[in-house]
């Protein structure tokens, strides 16, 4: 029998939600919990099939109430007083349409604790998990609870193993991605993609007597945790062992019900990056696709207080990716390797030295990253974008160290028939054996490149320059020089003026030392500063009019056609070369000699300009400098002194893989021109017909 026979069957018990009003958006919250009892109830029954044929019938109809409990209470999968004690199922349940109410109710309670917290049975507010408390409410409202329960009963799941039934919850998990991407959508990733995280994976291990370890840090229902555990199985013997954790009440449920009927399966609820609930544990393949852009706003005390050691930086408030990411890093064990979903933001996000940079720059620094590859457009059922999979190794071959592979794998997939919300592509199997054939042998092809890690480095280079006039002039030449206090001569950083007026056209200053203002319109000196004066001085720019600073003996203004300032004194003009007018306010308080007042200066100074130039990285220190003073020759013609250099690290698929447009040659396009403007001429005589 094929289980997906069951897909459309599960599906049709919609069109009763349909039928009493229930928006499709809320659907999935209605039939994941039923969903649930679904698989609960049928897993339950094979179990208790399975230990009936183990123990055998005459033994087992001896076997005392208590002693059953105990057999069924150490398989670890739960327990219903109904299926076990009474031999009914929910199907027995609907039978009887009058006391369906009552029977439905102890039908629910008789299973064991556990099971009733996952579903939500005796939930109360802010404990709901999968609220089927709630939804058995609503639906008693709209007087359907009997026919959905009903629907629900008819899907007899007993005949299909864990890895069947898994397959089955793939299919309804994404149907309901395709509709709401709040519930299981927002972490609902496509069977191809699993396939081939799965098959990388694959690729890294050996068989081996020693248990794998596999762990999911945002594992949501458990799809991808679960479906590579199982691919896993299907090509090694070797025995494993899941774990998983996610802080969706809904998703957490349905993760942990799959979970007990599985062979050594742990999840947990919770925040990870708050709480880690496997913080004692490494793992020998870690996998993820965590949420994309979502903010870390509501937890920031906790993260920025975290004291594991696993955040080495903090990146942008607004995306926390890359704290999933430091977090699964910091999750591996010696030689750990994994593989995780990420957009393309964590790729290039944040400029040289900011906390995105620097953790790339980190985990390229810890030779932890083997290859990431870009996936196709369209492959996610939320959304349209690229993905990107991040391949991640501490027990890097030989000739892979200090290496990073980038493989382009937007091409390599196949179009859907029909799509699936956004997603229109699959990575089918060619593909999939492919893109990890390509990652095995390492090397160059035509969708492929492997470079030195330190060709995703950059350097970020700072230089304050020293601007300068038509004739190359600064007006640094006239800044005195004075002796620091650790006896080094150095130049002033500008002149002060004593001005006398301060002209910008109808706008005239003449009084520099502010003492009186308006009591009934400003409570104190230091407002009038703020509110009055100091917007008043912002706006005396000496670059968008013309600005004159007049002293006793001179008039100084910016000559704007020379980029020079000028000192008019005597009608004498003398070209100071490029420079600044400093026009600033400030409130002094008082002292002994002085009043409290608002002083209004002015100074001149050099125009210096901090600038950043972006140029190639090279990992030897001396090559690297070379290469820095090489560059700045050739594009700095001004002259500057160097600031502080920073090392920044991005990925950038489109510079490596980028292929320019061919354009047709002149002779063909005028040859199509000269076509058209024939037929358009046989057009027109036409027309004048």
């Amino acid at each position: 029998m094929d289980i997906l026979q069951y897909e459309s069957k599960i599906w049709a018990t919609a069109d009763l939600l349909r039928g009493c009003g229930i928006k499709e958006s809320e659907w999935p919250s209605f039939m994941m919990p039923f969903f649930a009892l679904a698989m609960i109830e049928s897993r339950l029954v094979r179990m208790f099939d399975e230990l009936k044929a183990e123990i055998g019938q005459d033994a087992f109809a001896k076997i005392h109430k208590d002693d059953l409990y105990d057999l069924i209470k150490d398989k670890g999968q739960g327990y219903n007083i109904f299926i076990f004690e009474k031999s009914q199922s929910l199907t027995d349940i609907c039978k009887n349409d009058k006391s369906f109410d009552i029977d439905f109710d102890a039908y629910l309670k008789g299973f064991d604790g556990e099971t009733r917290d996952l579903l939500g049975v005796d939930a109360a507010e802010g404990e709901k998990f999968l609220d089927i408390k709630g939804v058995i409410t609503k639906l008693k409202t709209k007087k359907v609870l009997l026919g959905y329960t009903k629907l629900w009963a008819e899907i007899d799941l007993k005949p299909f193993n864990n890895s069947e039934i898994t397959t089955l919850e793939e299919h309804i998990k994404r149907k309901w991605a395709d509709i709401s991407a709040e519930t299981a959508g927002e972490q609902y990733t496509p069977d191809d993609v699993i396939a081939l995280i799965a098959e990388i994976i694959a690729s890294k291990i050996e068989e081996s007597d020693t248990l794998l370890k596999i762990y999911d840090c945002t594992c949501g229902g458990g799809n991808m945790l679960f479906g590579v555990e199982d691919r896993i199985n299907q090509k090694f013997k070797r025995l494993t062992q899941t774990y998983g954790q996610d802080w969706n009440d809904a998703l957490y449920a349905l993760a942990k019900i799959e979970s007990r009927f599985r062979p050594d399966s742990k999840i947990e609820h919770g925040n990870t990056l708050v709480e880690d609930k496997f913080d004692n544990e490494e793992f020998d393949v870690v996998i993820a696709n965590p949420p994309y852009g979502v903010s870390w706003k509501g937890y920031q005390k906790d993260i920025e207080n975290d004291k594991t050691g696993r955040f080495k930086y903090l990146p942008s408030i607004s995306d926390g990716q890359l704290l999933f990411m430091q977090h699964l890093i910091s999750k591996l064990d010696s030689v750990g390797m994994g593989v995780v979903v990420h957009n393309g933001s964590t790729l290039f996000s944040g400029d040289a030295g900011s906390a995105e940079s620097n953790i790339r720059k980190w985990m390229l620094d810890s030779d932890i990253v083997e290859a990431v590859i870009q996936l196709p457009t369209d492959e996610f059922f939320n959304t349209g974008i690229y993905t990107y999979l991040w391949v991640l190794n501490k027990n890097k071959q030989a000739h892979h160290k200090d290496k990073v592979m980038l493989i382009n794998a937007s091409d390599k997939f196949r179009s859907l028939k029909k799509s699936k919300g956004s997603k229109r592509k699959e990575v089918d199997e060619v593909s999939r054996m492919e893109i990890v054939a390509t990652l095995t042998a390492y090397k160059d092809n035509g969708y492929a490149r492997v470079l030195e890690k330190e060709f995703f480095y950059f350097n970020k280079q700072a230089i304050m320059l020293t601007n300068v006039d038509e004739q190359g002039r600064t007006f640094e030449a006239h800044l005195p020089m004075k002796e620091d206090k650790f006896g080094e001569m150095k130049r002033v950083n500008s002149i002060e003026l004593t001005p006398t007026k301060i002209t910008q056209g109808e706008l005239e200053l003449t009084e520099f030392s502010i003492t009186k203002y308006d009591a009934t319109e400003y409570p104190a000196l230091d407002s009038y500063c703020m509110v009055a004066i100091k917007p008043l001085v912002a706006q005396l720019d000496y670059k968008e009019k013309a600005l004159v600073i007049t002293t006793a003996d001179a008039n100084y203004y910016y000559d704007s056609d020379q980029e020079t300032l000028i000192k008019e004194a005597g009608g004498i003009k003398e070209a100071l070369g490029c420079g600044k007018i400093v026009v600033s306010a400030s409130h002094k308080k008082a002292t002994k000699k002085l009043a409290e007042r608002i002083e209004i200066s002015v100074e001149l100074t050099a125009d210096y300009q901090k600038d950043y130039e972006i140029i190639p990285f090279h990992k030897d220190p001396a090559v690297n400098q070379s290469a820095i003073q090489a560059f700045m020759a050739r594009y700095v013609s001004k002259p500057f002194v160097y600031l502080e250099n920073v090392v920044g690290v991005e990925l950038n698929f489109n510079k490596i893989f980028y292929k320019p447009e061919t354009l047709d040659p002149v002779s063909k396009i005028a040859d199509e021109i000269s076509d058209l403007d024939k037929t358009l001429k046989v057009l027109e005589a036409e027309l004048a017909l």
